[in-house]
């Protein structure tokens, strides 16, 4: 599983996500799922971007684990 580390960094910096969306031109909906891990994909530049904006690593942001996704099927 990839897990998402946008709620931290933002928490981090002390911003909400409809400044996140002003500032970087991702939309609300898709900063939205990012945060609270709902997002099925993320383009490269939706990554560059936002590590951009949090002057971070793709590894500060992104996080594989070998955790199982609650909402997953675990047949």
């Amino acid at each position: 599983m990839v897990r998402c580390h946008l709620s931290r960094l933002m928490g981090e910096k002390k911003v909400k996500v409809i400044d996140v969306a002003r500032e970087t031109g991702i939309s609300r909906n898709h900063l939205s799922a990012l945060y609270y891990e709902r997002a099925k994909r993320i383009d490269l530049d939706t990554i560059d971007v936002l590590c951009t904006f949090f002057d971070c690593n793709v590894g500060d942001l992104l996080e594989v684990t070998n955790e199982v996704p609650l909402n997953e099927d675990q047949s």
